[in-house]
């Protein structure tokens, strides 16, 4: 696929299947700004819209010291009222995107994420870590509260109670505590960081690719349904793929016992 420049974002292709997007704006600690905003509202559109040959990404961010340092406040400093709600407005449309991209987008977390770069992380489908990694849902310290999904994403990572704690006092925690709690899945050295997450996007990029989409929608969308009305759900993803030619490849691969070609049709 044909994506533009980004002025916030590196994104490189990693083999055929896989693109790897990097917060690219390391001197403020790769804050969101108006601008990354928009870039990522765009980038994450295009690929649920016209994924074409992508089937997974890995996002992660410039520098060491962090993932997202989260909302840009020194481009928000002296906002208006109703500047500040604009902007706002951009960053709703871009958590939303990212969270409803139809390709799986697994985090790297490669240093802090806070605020809204927690948030960012926890709009992907699953994340990995550096052990130096911290996070913190910070934002009833400077008057306002989490507006990235953070109350929504928190609880329903750790849990009610604990996402209280953790939002109410605005207590940061560590990459080990946060795999304790399943909110990370993997905590790697720096040095492999990157290639876990890569490894993993390569495995989810070998499989037919429709049936990945429909699989993650199912779950995201099942577990905001009770349990029947959930299965009915997955059953109406499963059906779509019964007619398709990868459904026809995979089990033609399989009982010739090769590796099967997925084309995502």
């Amino acid at each position: 696929m044909n994506l533009p420049p980004y002025p916030t974002l590196a994104v490189e292709r990693s083999g055929e299947h896989v693109l790897v997007v990097r917060l690219n704006r390391p001197r403020v600690l790769n804050a969101l700004d108006t601008q990354m905003a928009r870039d990522t509202l765009d980038l994450w559109t295009r690929l649920a819209a016209e994924p074409g040959e992508m089937r997974c990404a890995v996002l992660t961010g410039a520098g060491e010291r962090a993932f997202c340092a989260g909302g840009d406040l020194k481009e928000r400093d002296g906002m208006s009222d109703a500047a500040w709600r604009a902007q706002h407005e951009i960053f709703e449309r871009a958590f939303t995107a990212l969270l409803e991209c139809t390709l799986p987008v697994i985090a790297a977390v490669n240093g802090d994420a806070f605020g809204g770069g927690l948030e960012m992380a926890l709009c992907c489908d699953f994340m990995y870590a550096v052990p130096e990694a911290r996070f913190a849902q910070s934002e009833v310290r400077l008057g306002i509260m989490p507006g990235g999904m953070g109350t929504q994403n928190l609880p329903r990572a750790v849990g009610e109670r604990r996402a209280k704690e953790l939002v109410l006092a605005a207590r940061p925690f560590s990459a080990a505590e946060a795999a304790a709690w399943g909110l990370v899945n993997r905590v790697c050295a720096r040095a492999t960081l990157l290639e876990e997450a890569l490894g993993c996007a390569q495995a989810i990029a070998a499989n037919a690719p429709l049936a990945v989409r429909q699989a993650k929608k199912s779950i995201h969308y099942g577990l905001q349904m009770d349990l029947l009305t959930g299965y009915r759900y997955e059953i109406e993803a499963y059906n779509r793929l019964v007619a398709s030619e990868d459904r026809l490849e995979g089990v033609r691969a399989f009982n010739e016992k090769r590796k099967p070609r997925f084309r995502g049709l």
